[in-house]
């Protein structure tokens, strides 16, 4: 088995079908070592979507490779083997490095020997992967930028002259004077064949040669791959038995130019047969054939072409002179024989086969055209009649094409006009030919062939008396040009190239006859003033006839001369503002006055003080006005060239000042605004920026000189300058601390620091207003405060003390600053916010204002509390600032909460409302629905039942359509509702929903929203009493160290855990928050060591949440589920149980001496609320005895019997095994109730004896044993009536045991009797111990539950309420 040469060919297969090149990559491993290539790849083809590097595998040999007796096998056929398909996309755009990597392409055979490669290359594209089974090519890849010559240049290394480069099938993006290619790209693609008098499909063998006219072979013509010498004949691909073989199989046919026009291609059809005696006898069955020319004289057309397959005798189908008469092509015959759809040629000995046969044919060759009219003009000796028809022609060919053929063209051209030299018949048309060439180079879509035409120009160009007929042409259209004015025009667009050919012919003249060289300079000056009154008369043509298109290098050129710019400067000025006015080719007066300036500053063209004087007094306004008036985005923005060469000129100028200075203002702050030049181009920026600041000083000069005084005082022209000074300073490219240290230091080297200069400029400006500084309060306060917050020291001295300067101005005019502070505060958040501002900067604010204030008789101590205000909204905006970059959003959820709460404080709604925003939108990132609605909830608040309109900053969100605070409460409201159901906070939708309701039954009268309001509270009502709602857990977290921020530094929070999470749980993700933090292992309080070490220490704790009954509850008989809601919600007090031994270990009681140790925390509100965790602002500390602890769990315990003896009676489907095991526990003898211990503990006569005080605690513990037998009758009744026949001897058991535990208790503390109860009470779920003892409160202990009921409701409840 072999490889076929195209193996080592790599094709790149595009998405759409039939579509390939070469790509631009060195392989340098193939099945075997192979040598490396270089495959060509333009600028369009890389911005494709995908591009494939694909290697075709051919297997030479015998039909069938698993045939053994190859002595009797047809050998050498080429058969289909596998393809092996690599995605280079990324490779060749850059994104993947290539540097030294190997590449495995994995091989794919055929999945049977019919399988048609292209097919096979279709579906592993397609594919994702490859089952390759460890088979494939390994590759090298590397993208080499360049042409070929470049490229050997620079990778010498790679790239040497044994390479194989296989070009680019179609023309490059340049085609270089000499670079001369002419190879046919011939694809075979597809044809139908029939069996004929087989029983089964041919195996179709197709062999292509190139031959002449006369029927000769043309050898080493046909190129199977980039690298393979040329050979005689190329034979395709065979499939086995297939009817249809598709192949794509592309060879490269390169035929020398002179033979094309004899040229043909002739493919033979041949079956070809596995066995070896038969497989000789086979003869060619039939033909197909095309001429590369066409009749009239064109290359063939590119693109598919159905051949028609001839059949005759074999011998007859190698003799040209029998089929070459005939039709190739069915398009041909058609033209024929256009008449009938019948063939009536003669075929002679040949027949038209059915078969069909498709190949697809690419011309690359720039010697050869497939349009007539350029090829009429390219062999204009073969028929001169028809010369001036074909000049015409010319002009009407498609510009690609000519292109293509651009040195053959302007050879022709050239060598019309040498060759009628005697003649002026030509001249004219020949002349206006090449305008139109220069004019196609000119356009964008070719105008990468401009160093084309130099190079022709300066290599190729060689017509000595060109610059004769050249010149007589132009002169004529000169002289003419009111007659002539559209030839003109394109003449003077087209006058640079025009010249270069005129100076480089009258060059090579020179080098002929040896003319002096002060000739030329007449000649060419002759020539200069010739073109000068061209354009002037064109000018006062155009001026009223036509729009100009000005064409910039011409006047460009013009203007280097001092007689050349008296002539045309005042026309081209006006000829500039009269397009620029109209907003017309903007582009190219952009480009002209640009490159007019350039050459008028230039030092070797004489006196230009006057010619600039012109140029500022006519158009510097006008300029001005123009790009006032375009879009910031807009790719036109003039350059800045005018307003830098003007600088010092334009105050000179005859205009009325203050609407100059306010257009220059405007334009100068929207051009610094949009930097023309790229960020990294530092040198430029800076050279620009020291150019505006020396304009900005000059003005600013000028506007306190013309508009300071009371009589001229322009308030908007000065706004205007304060605008554009701090647009100015704080720039993007003058913030030097974003540069690296050398390169800060090369800048300040040579430029300074130049927002340091214009600050202290904007800082005397200001003093300079006197009494007008009040009209700049308060906007000019946001662009001073940008200003003071760029990171330079000196400018932030300087420049701070003007707030004490507004301070001091407004409370002169007002007696208060409160404007000033409220704008300040407003402006501060949003700077601070988007990056400005640091620690140093407060502490200079401070210190500096403090000084200014302290020393002023009235604002000594307003304006201590100012800065003491501003200080701590800075504080909490830095901290803010830090935390928004923080993984963690519950950091961020607190600093947010910190900034909101201080606006509340002070009274800043539109900032307050901002910040609750952007805390609900953490809420909502973190799926906490319920602070969600909690934070929401404090916006509802601030706005009233009533039809007052909405302000606009109670309408921060575009979500929301009212215009009056009614409107906008009530779609608050419906928000809140739904994120409080998604919280499955049901509780606090209905009391939103029936405040809602209230509104629309008697005020809005909207019974339809009524109506569904009142559903979805029947909803909630009915999600309280069945939906199971998980508890979440509540715990302590104290941050105790100063490494942490400042708003969680030596605090304790108490935080509400996330459904079903646990204290480890909840741990972990605390310590992932903060990595360098240590865990603390005690819950007792830190040492003062701890809270003031630099370390970071958490300590985590779970707490119990003090239960806080809603007043409507209480001893009411109310369901379970309607309880439990409040053991874990509204909370706002928290213990902390913790044994305490006092005394020596009892070992027969540990109950005697077990104190508990018991810490109540309170929280700044409850929870939940806006956040899941509060900070603990008071907590206090209690001892609980032993008896009291005894007495706290016989309630408990109590509780829990009544409890679960009431969900039991109210619901006969639960399980009894809990009952069982919680009723064994108590009733069995090893435990005797759970008070055997109480009972040696404390009902001795020791003890009573040395607790005297507490005899009525320990009657009521007796009472409460005494209560337990009640409840557990109660409980073994019902597990009497669900036990099973299974468990019946436990319950036996159970009811022995019950009875000896009553008989004790009943003798030892007496009979305790429940009530019955009544149906009233037995509703459809359990009920809560609100009403389950029959003892009355009063001669019970109280419960925790009992005890915490007594809510404190004089704290708020929500951060930023009342309450």
């Amino acid at each position: 088995m072999s490889c076929c040469p195209q193996s080592n060919t790599a094709r790149a297969i595009y998405p759409s079908p039939g579509l390939h090149t070469n790509s631009l990559c060195t392989p340098n491993h193939s099945m075997h070592q192979s040598s490396p290539s270089r495959l060509d790849l333009g600028s369009e083809d890389l911005k494709r979507e995908k591009i494939s590097f694909v290697c075709q595998i051919v297997r030479v040999g015998r039909m069938e490779l698993r045939d053994n007796n190859t002595k009797k096998l047809t050998s050498g056929l080429r058969r289909p083997f596998g393809v092996a398909v690599m995605d280079v996309t990324d490779i060749i755009t850059g994104k993947m490095d290539d540097e030294d990597k190997q590449h495995f392409i994995p091989f794919q055979p055929v999945a049977s020997e019919n399988d048609f490669l292209q097919t096979v290359i279709n579906k592993v594209i397609a594919a994702k992967e490859v089952n390759h089974k460890g088979q494939g090519l390994w590759v090298t890849l590397k993208l080499l930028p360049g042409d070929i010559h470049q490229i050997r240049k620079d990778f010498p290394h790679l790239v040497d002259r044994s390479t194989a480069v296989a070009r680019k099938m179609g023309f490059p993006e340049i085609i270089m004077p000499g670079d001369v290619r002419n190879d046919i790209y011939v694809t075979l693609v597809q044809g139908d064949f029939d069996k004929g008098s087989k029983t089964t499909p041919k195996n179709v063998e197709v062999t292509m040669s190139v031959h002449d006219e006369d029927g000769k072979k043309l050898e080493n013509v046909i190129f199977p791959g980039a690298g393979d010498e040329g050979i005689l004949e190329y034979k395709s691909v065979i499939y086995y038995q297939v009817k249809q073989p598709r192949w794509f199989e592309t060879i490269k046919v390169a035929i020398p130019i002179e033979d094309v026009n004899r040229s043909h291609l002739r493919f033979t059809f041949k079956h070809r047969s596995s066995q070896d005696c038969k497989d000789k006898s086979e003869k060619n069955f039939a033909l197909s054939f095309v001429k590369l020319m066409r009749y009239d004289g064109t290359t063939l057309r590119d693109g598919e072409h159905d051949l028609i397959v001839y059949k005759a005798e074999a011998k007859k189908l190698e003799d040209s002179t029998m089929y070459l008469s005939l039709a190739s092509t069915k398009p041909e015959m058609e033209e024929r024989n256009p008449s009938s759809g019948k063939n009536t040629q003669n075929l002679g000995s040949f027949s038209i086969s059915k078969d069909s046969f498709q190949i697809s044919t690419l011309v690359c060759s720039t010697k050869l055209t497939q349009n007539v009219d350029l090829l009429g003009l390219l062999k204009w000796r073969s028929n001169t009649s028809l010369l001036q028809q074909n000049l015409r022609h010319l002009m009407k060919v498609e510009g690609g094409e000519v292109v293509k053929f651009l040195q053959d063209t302007l050879d022709a051209l050239f060598n019309i006009m040498m060759e009628n030299s005697d003649s002026e018949t030509f001249d004219t048309l020949v002349f206006d030919a090449l305008v139109f060439i220069i004019g196609l180079i000119a356009d964008r879509k070719f105008h990468h062939f401009n160093p084309v035409l130099e190079t022709y120009i300066r290599k190729h160009f060689s017509a000595t008396l060109a610059y004769t007929k050249l010149t007589k042409v132009l002169k004529n259209y000169v002289e003419n040009a009111e007659k002539l004015t559209e030839q003109l025009l394109k003449a003077l667009k087209a006058l640079e190239y025009i010249f270069k050919f005129i100076v480089r012919s009258r060059v090579l003249f020179n080098q002929c006859v040896q003319i002096s060289h002060l000739a030329d300079i007449f000649y060419i000056s002759g020539l200069w003033v010739c073109s000068l009154q061209g354009v002037k008369r064109l000018f006062h043509l155009l001026r009223v006839r036509v729009r100009v298109r000005v064409r910039v290098r011409v006047c460009v050129c013009v203007c280097v001369c001092v007689d050349c710019r008296e002539i045309l400067l005042p026309l081209m000025t006006e000829q500039l503002k009269l397009h620029l006015e109209n907003h017309e080719e903007l582009d190219s007066c952009c480009q002209l006055l640009s490159n007019i300036l350039e050459v008028l500053y230039r030092k070797d063209v004489g006196p230009t003080q006057w010619h600039v004087q012109i140029i500022m007094e006519k158009l510097l306004r006008t300029v001005n006005r123009t790009v006032i008036s375009m879009g910031r985005d807009s790719p036109l923005i003039v350059s800045v060239s005018l307003e830098q060469r003007g600088a010092n000129l334009s105050l000179q100028a005859n205009c009325v000042y203050c609407d100059f200075l306010m257009e220059t203002f405007i334009m100068f702050k929207d051009l610094i605004g949009k930097n023309v030049y790229p960020a990294d181009w530092v040198i430029m920026n800076m050279m620009q920026n020291k150019v505006f600041l020396r304009a900005i000083n000059q003005y600013a000069a000028v506007l306190s000189k013309k508009f300071l005084d009371q009589t001229n005082f322009e308030l908007q022209l000065w706004n205007n300058y304060f605008h554009l000074a701090v647009a100015f300073l704080t720039q993007e490219s003058l913030q030097l601390e974003n540069f690296s240290s050398d390169k800060r230091a090369k800048i300040f080297h040579k430029y300074q620091d130049m927002r340091r200069q214009i600050g202290f400029e904007i800082r005397d400006m200001w003093y300079n207003l006197g009494p007008h500084k009040i009209k700049f309060i308060p906007e000019m306060v946001g662009p001073i405060l940008e200003m003071t917050l760029v990171p330079e020291i000196e400018l932030r001295k300087a420049t701070i003390p003007i707030f004490f300067d507004m301070m001091q101005c407004e409370f002169h005019f007002r007696r208060c600053f409160q404007t000033f502070e409220n704008e300040i505060i407003t402006k501060l958040d949003h700077e601070v916010e988007g990056g400005r501002g640091d620690e140093q900067y407060k502490v200079l604010f401070q210190k500096i204002l403090l000084e200014h204030c302290r020393k002023h008789k009235y604002l000594a101590t307003s304006g201590e509390t100012f800065v003491t205000l501003v200080v701590r909204l800075l504080e909490r905006l830095l901290d803010y600032r830090t935390i928004m970059h923080d993984e963690s959003k519950e950091n961020r959820m607190s600093c947010t909460v910190n900034v909101l709460n201080f606006y509340k404080e002070i009274e800043r709604e539109e900032m307050y409302i901002r910040y609750l925003y952007k805390l609900c939108d953490l809420h909502k990132e973190c799926d906490n629905y319920t602070e969600a609605g909690y934070t929401l909830l404090l916006h509802a608040k601030l706005l009233k039942w009533s039809e007052e309109a909405c302000a606009a900053h109670l309408t921060q969100r575009d979500g929301y359509q009212a215009s009056t605070q009614c409107q906008l409460k009530d779609q608050l409201y419906q928000e809140i509702i739904n994120y409080f159901d998604k919280g499955k906070m049901w509780e606090e939708a209905i009391i939103l929903g029936k405040e809602l309701a209230e509104q629309y039954e008697n005020e809005m009268f909207d019974f339809e929203q009524l109506s569904a309001l009142l559903r979805k509270q029947a909803q909630f009502y009915e999600n309280i009493v069945k939906v199971i709602r998980p508890k979440p857990d509540y715990f302590a977290v104290g941050y105790y160290g100063m490494g942490f921020p400042s708003f969680l530094r030596n605090k304790m929070f108490i935080c509400r855990g996330k459904e079903y999470e646990r204290w480890e749980d909840f741990e972990a993700r605390l310590l992932t928050q903060f990595p360098n933090a240590e865990k603390m292992k005690t819950t007792t309080p830190p040492s003062e060591d701890i809270r003031s070490s630099s370390g970071q220490y958490i300590q985590c704790f779970t707490v119990k949440p003090i239960l806080e009954l809603p007043p409507k509850f209480q001893n009411k008989p109310v369901s379970e589920q309607i309880v439990s809601f409040y053991t874990v919600n509204e909370v706002q007090k928290f213990q902390y149980s913790r044994p305490v031994r006092k005394g020596e270990k009892d070992p027969d009681n540990e109950f005697a001496n077990m104190w508990i140790e018991r810490t109540t925390y309170v929280t700044a509100y409850k929870l939940p609320g806006i956040l899941r965790w509060f900070e603990v602002v008071s907590v206090s500390a209690e001892e609980i005895s032993p008896l009291e602890n005894a007495m706290e769990t016989m309630q408990l315990t109590n509780e829990k019997i009544s409890n679960m003896v009431q969900r039991h009676l109210n619901d006969s489907g639960l399980p009894i095994n809990p009952l069982s095991m919680f009723l064994n526990g108590i009733v069995d003898p090893a435990v005797m109730g759970g008070f055997t211990n109480y009972e040696k503990a404390f009902f001795t006569e020791k003890y009573i004896q040395e607790h005297a005080n507490d005899q009525e605690k320990i009657e009521k513990l007796k009472d409460l044993i005494a209560w337990q037998i009640p409840n557990l009758a109660e409980g073994v009744r019902i597990h009497g009536e669900k036990v099973t026949e299974a468990l019946r001897p436990f319950h036996e058991r159970l009811e022995v045991c019950f009875k000896q535990l009553k008989e004790k208790v009943e003798k030892q503390y007496g009979v305790r009797t429940l009530p019955p109860v009544s149906d009233e009470w037995r509703g459809s779920r359990p009920r809560s111990m609100v009403r389950s003892f029959t003892m009355p409160s009063s001669q019970r202990p109280l419960s925790v539950a009992s005890v915490t009921s007594i809510s404190s409701d004089n704290s708020p409840s929500r951060p930023g309420s009342d309450g």
